[in-house]
């Protein structure tokens, strides 16, 4: 009797290596949605040859990780994705295979085993090059933005719908700069579990308060930060 009760899919279990790869997305690929990246990938990893690791049960799933969701449009030096696969690899030779199946715009930059988890992310550091329309002066504009005793935007909350909120504490502008009649900005906003704001929200306002459209706007995630204040790659 005790044999029929053995779950059915007990035989299914394999061993699982775990890695996190840090990869870029560029160009036209920052037009690709955090669920179509799913797919993206489980196309390149099949392409690559890849031996990912499934999920256990009646409905088995590719094992993929995306810490951080990207905003549609958003470049990024540094998108973190964990995987599993069924047997160890040399980081090299999986860099170089998955980059071999890739398409344009996105290229894998590193490949480790995880060493900090996903709770430690606190926040992004975010370039964002932008320019108004009408030759307005952006880069004076976006100063006295940030300078408010309090910057109100409109967030989404999963409740209540869009909801007004202060993100002035949560704003650290690193430099700023005028380039070619563009406005170049460094900053940090949080982005963990416990808040997370994206660039979205934050320009949005400043569109709102200039009463201006963007001309261009360019936004590159460049780093990952801990708690602690590490790069988390």
């Amino acid at each position: 009797m005790a044999n029929n009760l053995t779950p059915k899919n007990m035989a299914l279990r394999v061993e699982r290596y775990d890695y996190r790869l840090v990869f870029s997305k560029k160009g036209r690929a920052r037009f690709i949605s955090h669920l179509d990246m799913m797919r993206t990938f489980s196309r390149i990893f099949k392409r690559a040859r890849i031996p990912v690791w499934y999920t256990q049960g009646f409905n088995p799933r590719l094992y993929i990780m995306f810490p951080l969701a990207l905003p549609l449009g958003t470049e990024s030096d540094v998108e973190i994705m964990d995987i599993s696969l069924t047997e160890r690899m040399d980081s090299d030779e999986l860099m170089t295979r998955i980059n071999s199946a890739m398409p344009e715009g996105l290229s894998i930059n590193k490949v480790t085993e995880p060493a900090m988890d996903h709770k430690d992310i606190a926040a992004s550091q975010y370039n964002i090059r932008f320019k108004l329309k009408n030759d307005k002066d952006t880069c004076g504009l976006f100063k006295d933005y940030l300078s408010q005793d309090r910057i109100n935007v409109k967030k989404r909350s999963k409740k209540k719908g869009l909801i007004d909120i202060d993100i002035k504490p949560d704003v650290k502008l690193l430099s700023i700069k005028e380039d070619d009649g563009f406005a170049v900005a460094d900053l940090i906003l949080p982005s963990g579990n416990d808040k997370n704001i994206n660039t979205s929200v934050l320009m949005d306002g400043f569109k709102e308060y200039a009463g201006e459209e963007f001309e261009q706007i360019y936004t590159t995630r460049t780093k990952i930060i801990t708690k602690t204040g590490e790069n988390f790659t």
